[in-house]
């Protein structure tokens, strides 16, 4: 195998990969390193005091994250410099009722969460994690906090059908959605062993063992260092439990899950913190530097912290509205501003290239890709590719286009929820892929560099281009 050395960069997003499971995660993860580097928390239900040349950050459902920095020459009406990009992935949920017993096995009941292709779910280690609702007793006082859980160890599977009992499958593997993707969880007789095994022990008082399996109740109660009976509600998944690695015979490949869109949503927050992360980064910027990582876009935005709300709005309309109270600044300050949608694109497949127009192949290693759709799929124009286009020229960064087959349909992004909602200037991009909304998905490790790298300069010089550009007069 080569000895090929890994860019910091990527190594840094192997290890944002391996620590965030889901989306509640990611955004621990991000507050985490945004904190590290002297960004302030604040929190949409309370007054905001800002200043220039500040830096800070907020979150929604603990599952939307936005972080800025505040230029030392912003005034109100001046834009926001944004790239956008989101913190969820395909994956199987844990319903609200999830034990299933037969046949002699204790079950999981799942529902679908966005486009997987779900036969990659099968005959893999899985475990669960996600936010969990904890009571918390004190005296005459009772509270309750959100807590994230993970459990790192495989303890359910999702078994295929011996092909001696299935002789169909050879025509094709087709998943049931209801009936076959259950992961097994335990047999019923040891689970009943445990349990009698646990009984002998401190008396448990939980109330939810009728809608969960209690031995998967225990095993999160005892990640939190909590009784049973302390868990009020949670939102878990089931997560691949192999880890995110550098791969390949040239260690070339990055191999994870959540690689759409954690891969985007960590060189936007990267590139965001190392453009802002010394005192002369902000001292010639009249605009705010901004990420916003979303939740919910695998299924269409649609949720109080989805690109589709009014979070965004919200954000750029609080951070004007501190530096003054003329409401017409907002207005002025949204057409002065620029979205990046980042998410990832799709990559030329060898075993399937008619999938990909003639003209529009983006390739492993070739930069990040800009999304065209005449029909608005993507946010695109001429002015907005020109515009990332300029920034890569400037420093030597490669650049891909793609469009979808004009006989295939095309997928979609926050890039026209935003332009359609907020009214500022898109593009849509994205750092090429293959095997999207598989639980185990591929990118190129030059393409991670380079997509940071794209973030990292269109934040340092989209104010300075913006005010060159002529389109409306």
């Amino acid at each position: 195998m080569a000895d090929t050395e890994v860019n910091p960069v990527v190594s840094d997003l192997i290890n944002f990969l391996n620590a965030s499971p889901t989306a509640f995660h990611a955004v621990a993860e991000a507050k985490e390193r945004l904190q590290k580097v002297g960004y302030e928390q604040i929190l949409e239900r309370e007054d905001w005091k800002l200043e220039a040349g500040k830096r800070y950050f907020l979150t929604r459902n603990h599952s939307t994250i936005v972080a800025f920095a505040i230029g030392k020459k912003y005034v109100a009406g001046n834009g926001f410099h944004i790239v956008g990009a989101h913190t969820d992935s395909p994956c199987l949920k844990l319903k609200p009722v999830s034990k299933v017993t037969k046949g002699g096995y204790l079950e999981v009941g799942v529902q679908t969460y966005g486009g997987g292709l779900w036969h990659t779910w099968f005959d893999r280690d899985l475990t669960v994690a996600g936010r969990v609702i904890i009571k918390q007793e004190k005296g005459d006082s009772v509270s309750y906090s959100h807590r994230l859980v993970r459990i790192e160890e495989p303890i359910m599977r999702i078994p295929t059908l011996a092909i001696h009992l299935d002789s169909g499958v050879r025509d094709g593997f087709k998943v049931n959605t209801q009936s076959h993707l259950l992961p097994i969880l335990a047999t019923s007789i040891k689970a009943e062993l445990n349990r009698k095994v646990a009984e002998n022990g401190p008396a448990e008082k939980t109330t939810n063992n009728s809608i969960h399996h209690s031995l998967l109740l225990q095993m999160i109660a005892n990640k939190l260092g909590c009784q049973p009976d302390q868990i009020c509600d949670f939102e878990l998944q089931a997560c691949d439990t192999q880890p995110s690695i550098v791969a390949g015979a040239a260690k070339e490949f990055v191999f994870s899950g959540r690689v759409d869109n954690l891969c985007m949503s960590f060189c936007s927050l990267k590139a965001l913190i190392d453009a802002t992360s010394s005192e002369s980064d902000l001292e010639d910027e009249s605009g705010v530097r901004m990420v916003a990582l979303f939740d919910h876009e695998e299924v269409g935005s649609d949720s109080a912290q989805g690109a589709g709300s009014p979070a965004m709005l919200d954000a750029l309309s609080r951070i004007t509205h501190s530096f003054t109270s003329d409401s017409k600044m907002l207005t002025k300050a949204i057409q002065r501003s620029f979205v990046v949608s980042a998410d990832m694109a799709h990559a030329l497949h060898p075993n399937y290239m008619d999938k990909h127009e003639d003209n529009h192949q983006p390739k492993l290693h070739g930069g990040l890709v800009i999304k065209h759709n005449a029909n608005q799929r993507y946010a695109t124009n001429a002015v907005t590719s020109f515009i990332f286009k300029e920034i890569a020229a400037k420093h030597n960064l490669p650049i891909q286009d793609f469009v979808v087959r004009n006989d295939m349909p095309c997928g979609s992004t926050i890039g026209p929820i935003l332009a359609s909602g907020v009214g500022i200037r898109t593009v849509d991009v994205g750092a090429p892929q293959l095997s999207m909304h598989s639980i185990r998905e591929m990118c190129a490790v030059d393409d991670v560099k380079h997509s940071y790298e794209h973030f990292k300069a269109f934040f340092q010089e989209f104010s300075r281009l913006d005010t060159k550009i002529t389109v409306d007069m």
